[in-house]
């Protein structure tokens, strides 16, 4: 009851958002406009600001309890093989849908650009989107740093290290140590914290859909409405991939899972930020039967390198750009910079608007003009949000199929079972 009240919140909040925002921008001029939209802003940074207070002492309590109870370091590595293997495979499959969309519709036929001779400023900081400080990147000088900064994949390095060792502690005592209570407990508080935050997404949803209608008004949406609505139809293609490959692994659970997530993707959805639906997402695994030493070391991982929608959005933008301009790509330049992309996406985790970063980025290193990156800012909120609810959408498929895998391992008790009603937090 309590997840379906929050979910017609956040549904109505969605609406009231669009509503005022249409009205606020008919009866506004340019400047008030932005002021009140500036008003929306502070509500919704205060909600994200929230969220980013919770989230690394969220992600540190969860995994190392979860590795901790695992034990088996040989577990830990199964684990993360199976998910790093289902990661990079989605992401391929989310280039390619992104690319062949955009070479059937052709998004950016017609407008017959002239790419400009001098460099145009994006305003967007494109440096560090390579191999080499992608890695670099991934280790932290320090724990306390990487949380100040909300880096993820910093805080997982560190707690795989931190968990590994715990388990190891704690094997030796054959007891669990008091470390390994702290944490646990930790978790508990932090979840407790959660639900006292989430409280405020409904309001958070709909300051954020005002305030982006306020300034842009429904236009923009007409305007831009045939490029909007064929990513969309990409992004309904690569949901029923990924629902399909869940239902390959999962069986008819899948179709509870799906009902199950839509709180947290609706929540993705209306504030842009995969971040706002962590712990949501989080829960919701969980409830579904998901035991909290896969869904704290999967999800975390995910964050970083399971981007489905953002993944399909950079291969589609980048090739409607190229057509803009007319510059026609061959199909092995198109698979180089699917290529490119596979590498460079991997550095956007915890970078704002990181997807038009990657993407500005990628545009130099293929002789495209960076100009182009121009033409999709200005709709690019509304492009972000059915990206980031993709992201939420396939991180929680990956999550639930490697817990289904590891049923035959013997790590988990609890089976994801096709045959039973899932109305509380245990499949048995």
């Amino acid at each position: 009851m309590q997840r379906q009240k929050l979910f017609k919140q956040i549904a109505l909040a969605i609406i009231l958002g669009i509503l005022i925002g249409w009205v606020c921008h008919h009866f506004l001029d340019g400047g008030r406009a932005k002021e009140v939209s500036s008003y929306f802003n502070m509500v919704t940074d205060i909600f994200l600001r929230m969220i980013k207070m919770i989230i690394a002492p969220l992600v540190f309590a969860t995994l190392v309890s979860g590795l901790a109870s695992m034990g088996n370091s040989s577990d830990a590595g199964r684990v993360g093989l199976k998910a790093m293997t289902w990661f990079i495979t989605a992401s391929v499959i989310s280039l390619l849908i992104g690319m062949l969309f955009a070479n059937i519709f052709q998004p950016g036929a017609g407008m017959n650009l002239t790419a400009p001779t001098t460099a145009v400023a994006t305003g967007l900081n494109t440096d560090g989107f390579t191999l080499k400080s992608f890695i670099s990147h991934i280790f932290p000088k320090s724990i306390v740093e990487a949380m100040a900064n909300n880096e993820i994949l910093q805080i997982l390095v560190f707690s795989l290290f931190f968990g590994s060792a715990l388990a190891y502690v704690k094997a030796k005592n054959k007891a669990a140590t008091t470390i390994d209570s702290l944490i646990n407990e930790l978790a508990k508080v932090m979840f407790r914290v959660t639900n006292y935050v989430m409280n405020l997404a409904p309001i958070a949803v709909f300051a954020a859909l005002a305030s982006a209608i306020t300034t842009q008004g429904l236009g923009l949406i007409y305007d831009f409405g045939k490029l909007i609505g064929e990513f969309y139809i990409g992004l309904a293609v690569l949901w029923a991939v990924l629902f399909g490959a869940g239902y390959l692994f999962l069986g008819k659970p899948i179709f509870h899972l799906a009902k199950l997530i839509r709180e947290p993707t609706m929540l993705a959805f209306a504030t842009a930020s995969s971040e706002s639906a962590y712990p949501k997402t989080m829960e919701i695994l969980n409830k579904f039967g998901v035991p909290k030493k896969i869904s704290s070391f999967v999800l975390p991982l995910g964050y970083s390198f399971n981007l489905d929608g953002s993944m399909m959005y950079q291969s589609f933008a980048i090739l409607f750009i190229a057509q803009a301009y007319n510059i026609d790509l061959s199909i092995t330049q198109q698979i180089l910079i699917l290529l490119t992309l596979m590498i460079t996406s991997k550095g956007m985790a915890g970078v704002a608007r990181a997807s038009v970063v990657v993407v500005a980025a990628t545009l130099p290193m293929f002789s495209l003009p960076e100009a182009g990156i121009l033409l999709i800012i200005g709709i690019d909120q509304f492009l972000d949000m059915g990206r980031t609810a993709t992201n939420v959408v396939g991180n929680s498929i990956s999550t639930a199929v490697v817990a289904k895998l590891e049923q035959k391992n013997g790590l988990i008790e609890d089976d994801i079972d096709e045959e039973v009603e899932y109305d509380e937090v245990k499949v048995s």
